[in-house]
């Protein structure tokens, strides 16, 4: 029986990791779907939710409103969820150059004040964006010209982030391999989430959310079922800081692992394959495969000590994952930016695989969280 676990276990952690890009990457030499990129002049409105941000928004304004696209098919919105410090009276300052504040009163979550927001939007095109998200001049541009393709429905953009102390971080590998996946399963029909922090999607498909969807993730449902397509462009970039807060960033993925989660329960009809073919296999394996990775490496950790006992081959593997979470633990709790890579890949991964136990947990007790607080970056 602990064979049984432990080479289960490790077939599925594989598939999770490696086997699933790898199957996305052959699916993609013989199914390949490019997008019709080409400029448009489509009516656009960038939305900027915010809450408490007086030190950064200014910033995120400058970069906005230097952004190429025809003034006149341009709108701004910022929607102000709660603030209660100087933002709604720095958004001000800019409305006599096209900047427009929806000071909404009180703190009630992200996808409230982007619902109020997208009923103010004017634009055909819709682009959700982050305050701590900077875009180059030509990325709006880049972005919404992917919407020529008339079969493209919402348009992710890739994330770069910026190394504090010109190190690269756990978190910067693990975001390349994000994106690489992202890539692959563009050329294969469709995405299965968006870069939350900056992506475009059209003003049609936004009628279908509601304020308890996690909008990154659900973009893509209403985009599939709307029998369109969610699409990656690496031209598209948005820049973003590492999180000063590691304890916050905990947080933060804690609870969206939790909104993904109930947001996966409650369109299981996307499992189903007959209907929404290879879309339904990327809808499974990275979204619930890879949240279920925590209690497969929990079967393999006790697999291997149970086998160790008998066999100096399992003792060396119970061995080499108690060294690979003792390094991720260490880097974790000193968190030294001068540690090598192979420490802090491992603490990366602990902390990502123990947030979506902890998210697991919490979602199983009941919990569901809506309230939204940005990460401090």
């Amino acid at each position: 029986m602990a064979k049984v676990l432990f080479i289960g276990s490790c077939i599925l952690i594989f598939h999770a990791y490696i086997g699933y890009p790898l199957s996305v990457f052959l699916f993609g030499l013989i199914m390949r779907k490019g997008v019709k990129i080409a400029p448009i002049s489509s009516s656009v409105t960038v939305i900027i939710t915010v809450y408490n941000e007086e030190k950064n928004i200014r910033r995120k304004l400058e970069n906005t409103l230097n952004l190429k696209y025809p003034k006149e098919k341009l709108q701004i919105i910022v929607a102000s969820d709660g603030s209660m410090d100087r933002t709604n009276e720095i958004v001000h300052s800019y409305s006599t150059i096209g900047v427009e504040l929806l000071a909404i009163p009180e703190h009630r979550g992200k996808e409230q004040a982007q619902i109020a927001a997208i009923k103010l939007s004017r634009g055909e095109i819709i682009i959700f964006t982050d305050v701590a998200a900077m875009l180059e001049p030509s990325g709006l541009e880049q972005i919404i010209s992917n919407f020529a393709d008339t079969s493209v429905g919402c348009v992710s953009s890739e994330d770069k982030l910026a190394a504090r102390h010109g190190k690269l971080s756990g978190e910067n590998y693990y975001l390349k391999y994000e994106m690489l996946l992202r890539r692959l399963e563009s050329k294969t029909g469709s995405l299965v989430g968006l870069s939350g922090s900056f992506f475009a999607i059209r003003k049609s498909i936004c009628d279908k959310f509601y304020p308890d969807n996690d909008f990154d993730f659900k973009a893509v449902l209403a985009t599939i079922k709307g029998g369109m397509r969610a699409v990656n462009d690496p031209k598209a970039i948005g820049y973003y800081s590492e999180a000063s807060d590691k304890k916050q960033e905990f947080t933060r993925k804690i609870r969206t692992v939790i909104r993904g989660i109930s947001q996966f329960f409650m369109n299981l009809e996307f499992l189903n394959s007959f209907r929404y073919g290879l879309f339904s296999y990327k809808f499974f394996c990275h979204k619930l495969l890879r949240w279920l990775v925590p209690f497969f490496l929990i079967a393999f950790f006790l697999s291997s000590l149970l086998l160790a006992v008998r066999s100096v081959l399992f003792l060396v593997i119970f061995l080499s994952q108690a060294l690979f979470y003792f390094l991720g633990a260490w880097e974790w709790r000193k968190g030294g930016a001068s540690l090598p890579f192979y420490i802090k890949i491992p603490m990366y991964f602990l902390m990502v695989n123990a947030a979506i136990f902890i998210a697991w947990c919490q979602y199983l007790k009941g919990e569901r969280m809506v309230i939204w607080t940005p990460t401090k970056r």
